[in-house]
């Protein structure tokens, strides 16, 4: 994923590691569960097909974004999710119950003051491996995949923000 200020390389999360990201976020049917820089709709797809889920998927770039659809397609969830084409730094993340981010430490400091400004008391946050700095994780959990350590961090808005629908560009 390449934002339009952000760039963040490819690197899919495994498998196994989506699942526990999603169960320590506590994803329940009827979430919604937003992926920023969605890859190849491997989370998206989980949401759905294990938690029950809705999702959305913002992904820049457009070739993924084939891969993403036809994946949905193939699993007969296509309308379980909707797919943004777009920089998510500049998506409404209002409604999101689940943010999940497999991006750097830079870019997670970019992205911070959005997700306090847009989302709601409660909304949980879960990053692979990179954490958000100035935040403090009520969940922090390592995993081994084959050779690799893989971290999970959690997240959970503590505020409410008044307004924020009047705050967020269309």
């Amino acid at each position: 994923m390449i934002s339009g200020r952000l760039r963040v390389p490819f690197v899919p999360t495994p498998e196994p590691i989506v699942r526990q990201m999603l169960a320590l976020a506590d994803v329940k049917p009827g979430d919604h569960v937003y992926d920023l820089g969605a890859g190849d709709g491997r989370i998206l797809s989980s949401a759905v097909r294990e938690f029950g889920a809705t999702a959305v998927g913002v992904e820049l770039d457009a070739s993924r974004c084939i891969e993403i659809l036809e994946r949905l397609k193939r699993e007969r969830i296509e309308d379980s999710v909707r797919l943004i084409r777009g920089d998510f730094m500049v998506t409404n993340l209002a409604d999101a119950d689940v943010v999940t981010l497999y991006l750097l430490s830079s870019a997670n400091s970019e992205i911070r003051p959005k997700l306090e400004s847009q989302l709601r008391k409660g909304a949980r946050v879960v990053s692979h491996d990179f954490p958000i700095k100035g935040w403090t994780p009520f969940r922090v959990v390592n995993f081994w995949d084959h050779h690799n350590l893989h971290t999970v961090y959690v997240y959970k808005i503590p505020h409410s923000v008044p307004n924020a629908i009047t705050k967020i560009p269309p």
